[in-house]
Order: C-alpha cells, then sequence, then structure tokens
C-alpha cells in the first residue's frame, strides 16, 4: 500500500469491535490509547510487566498488540511479546523513537507492523487536531481500521520513514525538551517569584512558562529518555550547549557587533524558510512526505 493510500481512505462510522492488547496499558499514554478506543467499542486487553503469566491469553487472540511502555524497554518487550503473536495480529509500538522498535518487529514478528509516534501527551481529552507520525513496516492495510479510527477522531496523519522520523526528532523533540529543562533547572536555581513574573509578563513568556510547568509535571523518567534516547540527540544536545555557551561568551564581553552578525545570519535562514514551514499551519491536514535536512557540524 502507498503512503497515499495509507491515510486517503475514508473512515467509516460502523465500528466492528476488534480485540486489542496493550502492553503497558496502565502508564498514562496507554491508558488515553485504551479509553479511547474502549470508547468507540473495542475490547481492549491490558497486560503489564506483572501480567507475563497470562501473556498467551492476552497476545495469542489479540487482533492487535500496541506496545506502550518507556523506551528503555520497547525493544525487549516487543522481543518477548512476539513469541505469542500469531502470524495475522497487527505489532505496533507508539514510542517516540521509530527505527530500533520497527527493526525489532519486523525481525522479531513474521505478521503486520507498524511504527506510531503520537505528536502530544497524555493529558489530552480526543485526538481532535492532534500529529500522529505513522511509519509502514509491512501488510498495512492490517492497520488500516486504526488509521481510520485516528482520522475519525479528527487525527492528522503524517507518514514518513523509521529513519526520517528520528531524525527530524532530534530536533523537534529532545532539543526542545533540552532547552526548556534548561529553562525549568535555572528558574529554580536562582528561585524566581513565577508568580509575582506572570503578572507582568509578555503573552510569549506566558506561553513559555506554561510549557515549562507541562514539562516538570510528567515522569521524570520521560523527559530524560526522550534526550538520551540516542546518540544523535545526545550529539546534537551537545552541539546546541556548545552554542548556547558560545554566544554567552559574546554576553559576557559585550561584544555587540557579533551578536548583530549572529542575528542577522540566522534572520537570513528564517526568511528563506518562511515559506515553507508557514504552508501547513495555513492549510487543511494532509500527508506530509518529508526529508528532513539539518546542515549542522553535529554528528546526527
Amino acid at each position: 500500500m502507498t503512503n497515499n493510500n495509507l491515510i486517503s481512505k475514508s473512515a467509516t462510522n460502523h465500528v466492528s469491535p476488534r480485540q486489542i492488547t496493550i502492553i503497558g496499558g496502565r502508564g498514562r499514554m496507554g491508558k488515553l490509547f485504551k479509553e479511547q478506543l474502549s470508547l468507540v467499542g473495542h475490547n481492549v486487553s491490558i497486560l503489564e510487566h506483572e501480567d507475563w503469566e497470562y501473556a498467551d491469553k492476552l497476545l495469542t487472540q489479540a487482533e492487535l498488540v500496541l506496545v506502550s511502555v518507556p523506551i528503555e524497554y520497547t525493544v525487549d518487550v516487543i522481543k518477548r511479546a512476539a513469541k505469542y503473536l500469531s502470524y495475522n495480529t497487527a505489532l505496533c509500538d507508539i514510542t517516540s523513537v521509530k527505527t530500533q522498535p520497527t527493526q525489532a518487529m519486523l525481525e522479531h514478528h513474521s505478521g503486520p507492523v507498524m511504527g506510531l509516534h503520537p505528536m502530544f501527551g497524555p493529558n489530552i481529552k480526543s485526538f481532535l487536531g492532534q500529529k500522529v507520525v505513522i511509519c509502514p513496516g509491512r501488510n498495512d492495510d492490517s492497520f488500516q481500521w486504526l488509521l481510520d479510527f485516528l482520522k475519525s477522531q479528527g487525527g492528522e496523519l503524517i507518514v514518513c520513514t523509521p529513519e526520517e522520523h528520528d531524525q527530524m526528532m532530534v530536533i523537534v523533540q529532545a532539543t526542545q525538551h533540552f532547552c526548556r529543562f534548561s529553562l525549568g533547572v535555572f528558574l529554580a536555581q536562582v528561585k524566581v517569584d513565577i508568580e509575582q513574573s506572570l503578572t507582568m509578563s509578555t503573552p510569549n513568556y506566558r506561553q513559555e512558562i506554561d510549557i515549562v510547568k507541562r514539562l516538570f509535571s510528567q515522569n521524570p523518567n520521560l523527559c530524560v529518555d526522550i534526550m538520551l534516547a540516542t546518540e544523535e540527540r545526545c550529539n546534537a544536545i551537545s552541539f546546541l550547549a556548545d552554542t548556547y555557551s558560545r554566544l554567552a561568551k559574546l554576553v559576557a564581553t559585550k561584544d555587540r557587533d557579533a551578536l548583530i552578525q549572529e542575528f542577522e545570519n540566522t534572520q537570513i535562514f528564517f526568511e528563506e524558510k518562511i515559506n515553507t514551514f508557514i504552508q501547513p499551519l495555513n492549510t487543511t491536514p494532509r500527508q506530509r512526505d518529508f526529508k528532513p535536512q539539518m546542515q549542522t557540524n553535529m554528528s546526527i
């Protein structure tokens, strides 16, 4: 099935109940998917780490097995679960790294495989307006009902390869987490009176504080694992930190001309790219086949 076909088929209002098992279904994201899938009539079971004695029952008869566990455990759980799956069971994961999990699913399961990455946190109330990255693996047709479900709930599906996904997430996710993580740590270190600062803040500052607050309301393991998930992410964060350090030195030496030059160089970059990233904001959600281009000195 082509990428266009994956997301262009119209969703149907009729739902045939499916047997679904979510591994890690008591986690926050697992709970969200269980609730949303159950609401439309699917039969959703949960398998947690203490439930593996029931794995044969919970996995063998499932039409879909959804892996929703922390990044560091995902590949091991896939290998363990694959031993119980029938050849026609659809297997997918929803972790924020796609290359290694998709490879593991393809290697250890002979049936349908697909990688998903929900581009949102577990606090949402519905999938309306939310992006989900789709990384096809094998036998895409077996997942069409799931993709139709996401679309019918208002989700936007974006299809790409696992490698394209992971390269883009270095910038979209890992470095952004580090920026906000760093800002939060700084504010705590200098003991800023957040409440007072918000009384005289700009809209941008209020928005940024809200984002930082939401980051630090999460499980710390999740935040840290997102930053440390791959060597490419660690390298990019290190490169970003070097950039901070270089610019901070210019500030420390009050090198106004150098700072203006840095600003103008970056201004040119954004002016050249402006049409590229404004267009998706002004159009209806659609498939995007993207090929990330990041030209830096870092090894990613």
